[in-house]
């Protein structure tokens, strides 16, 4: 899976829609980094209990809805007539989570490329990593292509998916091969080349504190692509970069624009 192709995508996403400049992982967030000419956006899929997927990154609702309990225990129907705007302020009261399908093609419609990680949940996340990957093919069948999941047919207007679940991305490859895969990890592990190799991923994704230069040039002389998550710091973004970063998300949208050089 290995190759010299350079990275397709936009290099800085608005992690989780908008950094932190709106609620994360709404259609609002969206809207507002790309009112700020981001084209580029990673968010979060889970399953609903009736597993359709919904686009929010905590396994519970407390955090960023007035709901209650876990995403995967909650209907769908429950989850879209959930707040998930007031905690962050007035101004978004009332704005829904919204699910994959709908963000997805707001985004396409808007020309937004997107990260989607694949959440986790135990006893669950092969499943989701299929429900996930082939909401994703369906949203982009017409542009799916034979062998797209490999970096030299990598078409840049479908979906990047990316997991820390192995069991996720195996179960995404098998659902929509023809869609591209990245590998999430905390540390670089000692085995990351056969990691990507037998996931079929064409990047790594790894927490910038914790990649090395060494680390960074081993995976890019390997001909991989090699993505950040999640830089806040200008400065740091620069460094990575010289390191041969392909690409980052970031909070900071407001410091880190999506012109950043």
């Amino acid at each position: 899976m290995s190759h010299h192709r350079p990275w397709p995508w936009p290099r800085i996403q608005a992690h989780r829609g908008a950094g932190k400049l709106a609620p994360e992982n709404t259609l609002a967030a969206v809207r507002r980094s790309h009112a700020m000419g981001f084209r580029a956006i990673e968010i979060d899929a889970r399953l609903a209990k009736d597993e359709v997927p919904v686009v929010i990154h905590d396994r519970t609702l407390e955090r960023t809805t007035d709901g209650h309990g876990t995403v995967a225990e909650t209907p769908a129907a429950d989850i879209a007539r959930l707040d998930a705007g007031s905690w962050f302020g007035n101004e978004y009261r009332g704005e829904p989570v919204p699910t994959l399908a709908a963000t997805l093609a707001f985004c396409r419609a808007q020309g937004i490329s997107v990260n989607l990680e694949i959440k986790r949940y135990a006893g669950r996340t092969a499943r989701i990593g299929e429900v996930v990957a082939r909401t994703a093919a369906l949203g982009y069948a017409d542009l799916l292509c034979q062998g797209g999941d490999r970096a030299e047919n990598v078409v840049v207007q479908v979906p990047l998916l990316s997991s820390f679940g192995r069991e996720a991305l195996l179960a995404a490859r098998a659902a929509a091969p023809d869609l591209p895969r990245g590998y999430l990890v905390d540390d670089v592990p000692a085995n990351w080349r056969e990691e990507l190799e037998a996931l079929g991923c064409v990047s790594l994704h790894v927490d910038h504190e914790k990649l090395t230069p060494a680390q960074a040039r081993a995976v890019k002389d390997a001909g991989y692509w090699l993505f950040c998550y999640t830089v806040d710091d200008p400065g740091r973004a620069r460094e990575i970069f010289g390191w041969g970063v392909d690409a980052l998300c970031t909070d900071r949208i407001d410091l880190i624009g999506a012109n950043f050089a």
